[in-house]
């Protein structure tokens, strides 16, 4: 995160690059960081002074003035805002305050040439010259009076703010100056100065009539002061000379800059304690940098000294809080925390300081270590609870709640024996089991097919899927399932029940086959892509030339696995139909 200083040196950059605007940002920034700092108002002064933002200009002069009153810069940065704005009076006041305090000063001098040069230069634009004296003279007694009997200037007095303007001016003459774009006041300033035919002179005047030009042979009115604006160049301030203590600072910065290379140079030859002692040179030079704190945790965790770098890496931390360092080095701090407590084997308190990390800034290293720990920890998790005994528990309690009709208890069962135990096939087959009578179909398949993953040979796992396949519609692939069970069940213990499943599932075939016609089910089979497929494969398309040849020819292709399956589904779509 950048500094005050950082800002202010980046903003007098974009000063001098004429990007004024960018200049405005950063003194902005920088003030936001250090709003007591007098020389940022007085940079973003000129800054806004060179855009003609006089009034805001006008502002941060009069806050640097505020902050730092003995300041001559800030006076003339005022007296610049002052001048653009037209307020050369008030400029002539600010440049003469600053001048008391630094009589010599230049720039204050040429401003406050410059202020008085304006007034002259207006005072001549409208026909007289030395205007003190004149007005003095011209508003002494009833002058609202006058004003009042004099055709051309009696409609003014019904306007409050005319007549405010004339007080103002008979309590301070000088004021004239700064209401002289005011035509009125300037024709009142002829009528009491008896100079009332030089209305007739002025194009467009109260006093001339309409559409009166200017008489020939008089000399056209001089033109009109144009204002003056603030200097187009003007340099930003850089820091008052270094005291004492600022030289002996940057010195000591300097020096813990030398021992920090030095550090890192021990560090890279794995010189480590040689290069502890210089990171804690660096440390006691300069104890607000987080990157020395930082690079002294690293030695530590590459010497194994992981409750010293944790101590040092909480050090860092809080120095760069304090410090307001850049949001990188404090998430670096926090991340190698994490890693000391992940090389302890603790991983919880590892993973929180890696979130930690990527809350202050996203890190791919950080964030990869992350995600491989929270697996580990799953891991961990999940072999500290389990237990074999505790799972055949939870097994029998689901069975006897199975029996009970109570299938949501016995899965919930099922599932805290799955967790004690997840290498038990049984676990997944009794709770596919439950998921069927619950009708939850598809996860029911998912258990079955875990069981068949650990043991290949579990029977039952095969018929419950081809039940729950058959709940589904899908009697191709029931019959399949089932006809695994049979090459399974050697022992011929499930027969029954696998035979009983079997003719469901032809029966359900058959119904389903006498609802549409031949005609029909091609038409439905065309659009499966499934059954397209094997409609288009030349050996399936000689297989069934021959069963409609010799019907007895289809119980030798059925002794083939793969054409068997095939030809159930082709039944199941109503292409291959039975006697």
């Amino acid at each position: 995160m950048s500094t005050a200083n950082d800002l202010k040196t980046q903003g007098n950059a974009a000063f001098a690059a004429g990007n004024h605007e960018e200049a405005v940002k950063l003194f902005t920034q920088a003030i936001e960081l250090d709003p007591k700092n007098h020389v940022l108002y007085s940079n973003r002064s000129a800054s806004l002074s060179s855009l003609k933002k006089f009034d805001e200009a006008l502002k941060d002069a009069e806050k640097t003035i505020e902050i730092k009153q003995d300041w001559p810069k800030g006076y003339s940065r005022k007296g610049a805002a002052q001048l653009g704005l037209r307020q050369y009076a008030e400029a002539c006041e600010t440049f003469e305050a600053g001048l008391k305090l630094d009589p010599n000063n230049a720039p204050l001098k040429k401003g406050l040439a410059d202020a008085e040069a304006a007034i002259n230069k207006e005072a001549e634009g409208m026909g007289f010259g030395d205007i003190g004296s004149k007005v003095k003279g011209a508003f002494e007694g009833d002058v609202i009076a006058k004003l009042a009997a004099n055709p051309t200037t009696a409609a003014y007095i019904a306007d409050a703010s005319f007549v405010a303007k004339i007080k103002a001016i008979q309590a301070d003459p000088n004021k004239m100056r700064e209401y002289a774009d005011d035509q009125r006041i300037t024709m009142a300033l002829f009528a009491l100065m008896g100079m009332g035919d030089m209305f007739s002179q002025m194009p467009g005047g109260a006093g001339a009539p309409p559409g009166a030009e200017p008489q020939a042979g008089s000399p056209p009115p001089a033109p009109k002061a144009e204002p003056e604006s603030a200097p187009e160049k003007m340099e930003v301030d850089e820091p008052a000379e270094l005291t004492e203590e600022d030289k002996e600072a940057k010195a000591k910065k300097e020096q813990a800059e030398a021992a920090k290379a030095k550090g890192n140079a021990a560090y890279k030859a794995r010189k480590f304690e040689e290069a502890l002692e210089h990171y804690d040179q660096a440390i006691e030079l300069n104890p607000a940098d987080i990157t020395y704190y930082n690079n002294k945790a690293a030695v530590y965790f590459e010497m194994g000294k992981y409750d010293e770098c944790i101590e040092t890496g909480d050090q860092a931390y809080e120095v760069g809080r304090e410090n307001r360092a850049e949001y990188k080095h404090i998430a670096k701090a926090l991340g190698r925390i994490g890693s000391a407590y992940s090389k302890k084997d603790d991983y919880e308190s590892a993973i929180k300081y890696y979130n930690r990390s990527l809350a202050e800034q996203r890190s791919a290293d950080v964030l990869n270590k992350l995600r491989a720990l929270e697996k580990l920890q799953k891991q961990r998790e999940e072999d500290a609870y389990r237990d074999a005994d505790k799972s055949n528990e939870a097994r029998e309690r689901g069975n006897e709640l199975f029996k009970a009709a109570k299938y949501a208890e016995a899965q919930k069962e099922y599932t805290e024996a799955i967790k004690r135990n997840p290498d038990d096939a049984r676990n997944y087959s009794n709770r596919a089991a439950s998921l069927i009578k619950l009708m939850a179909i598809p996860d029911a398949i998912k258990d079955c097919e875990k069981c068949i993953s650990i043991d290949p040979a579990y029977v039952k796992a095969y018929v419950r899927k081809g039940d729950a396949l058959f709940r589904m519609r899908e009697y191709a692939e029931a019959l399949d399932a089932l006809d695994e069970a049979k090459k399974q069940d050697t022992a011929k213990k499930s027969t029954a029940e696998i035979d009983q499943l079997e003719i469901k599932c032809y029966n359900a075939i058959n119904e389903a086959n006498s609802r549409i016609t031949p005609e029909e089910a091609l038409k439905n089979a065309q659009a499966n892509p499934k059954v397209a497929s094997l409609l288009g494969n030349p050996v399936m398309q000689n297989i069934l030339q021959q069963m409609q040849s010799d019907p007895r020819a289809a119980r030798e292709h059925l002794k083939n696995p793969a054409v068997a399956s095939n030809l159930r589904k082709l039944m199941a779509a109503g292409i291959v139909r039975m006697g």
